[in-house]
């Protein structure tokens, strides 16, 4: 006899403000057990010195968590001038000073160079693996750790302004990968000088938006389920920029099933992802083959 799931059946995206101090896997474990759900994950770790756009799936939701890690990201960030940390955040060792400090026009004409496809050199204490192990706890360790630079897209790069000479605000979108901290680091080696990120806060993820954000304080604060459901953002949110196909009843029943379902005059062209829906209810990711839609998602909705 197959063993039942602790939680009830809840499915959907809560957009959590995250805040500063906590971490992501901890903010998740926050929100299920606010909501009783069975399963929970999220759309893209931020570092506990990170705050903001905190995307949390939950239940079936779960199922779409790799088309919002794979989406655009924006985040807003200060950097630091003068100061190099083991980090690359205010949470290291100071590594290196500088009593440089570039000025406005140099920072403005600096981004052009870090637009597009670059090169990126991911910070030594981030979550990849080294022969099996995280590079932050070998990092920790006192171990050398040897990454290799990946390329990364940067969408946008804007200068907003300067809180002091010290400090630099800016704005940046970005693909999937991308290290903010490595992007301010080589930033400031770029302007003759050092720096870190003294702060960072994701302003968007995929479809999801800082405006949409609920803090941990507020969501508590509902404080029973059919509060906490207006909180709640529909599985298909996550789909948003996938196409949607209507399917009949019957269509949804062989999707359900794992089964294929032979194609239409309004069937999308070979190879096309799409969203199957039967009214407003989404039944399954399916794929054209050419010939029939094969089911490459199912969902229990």
């Amino acid at each position: 006899m197959a063993r039942r799931r602790k939680g009830e059946k809840i499915d959907g995206w809560v957009v959590l403000d995250k805040p500063v101090g906590l971490g992501s896997t901890p903010a998740v474990s926050r929100v299920r057990r606010l909501f009783g759900a069975q399963k929970a994950g999220h759309g893209g770790t931020l570092d506990p010195l990170a705050s903001g756009v905190l995307p949390i799936a939950l239940g079936e939701a779960t199922k779409t968590v790799p088309f919002v890690m794979d989406g655009r990201k924006e985040y807003r960030f200060t950097l630091r001038f003068g100061e190099a940390r083991a980090t690359e955040d205010a949470e290291g060792e100071v590594t290196a000073t500088s009593k440089v400090r570039p000025d406005d026009a140099a920072i403005a004409g600096a981004l052009a160079a870090f637009c597009g496809e670059i090169e990126q050199m991911p910070p030594a204490f981030s979550a990849l693996k080294v022969d099996g192990r995280r590079a932050y706890d070998l990092a920790r360790a006192g171990e050398t750790v040897e990454l290799k630079p990946r390329k990364v897209l940067i969408e946008r790069l804007e200068f907003l302004g300067r809180p002091d000479r010290d400090h630099a605000d800016f704005l940046v979108g970005c693909g999937k990968g991308t290290y903010i901290r490595s992007l301010g680091r080589d930033l400031a080696i770029a302007l003759g000088t050092v720096g870190h990120l003294s702060m960072l806060r994701r302003t968007a993820a995929g479809p999801f938006r800082e405006a949409a954000a609920i803090s941990l304080p507020k969501l508590e604060a509902l404080g029973h389920i059919p509060a906490l459901f207006g909180a709640l953002a529909p599985v298909a949110t996550a789909l948003d920029d996938i196409p949607a196909l209507a399917v009949t009843e019957a269509q949804a029943d062989r999707l359900r099933q794992g089964q294929p379902v032979l194609l239409t005059r309004d069937a999308p062209p070979s190879g096309a992802l799409v969203r199957a829906e039967l009214g407003d209810r989404l039944v399954a990711l399916v794929r054209s083959d050419g010939t029939a839609l094969q089911p490459v998602r199912v969902f229990n909705l």
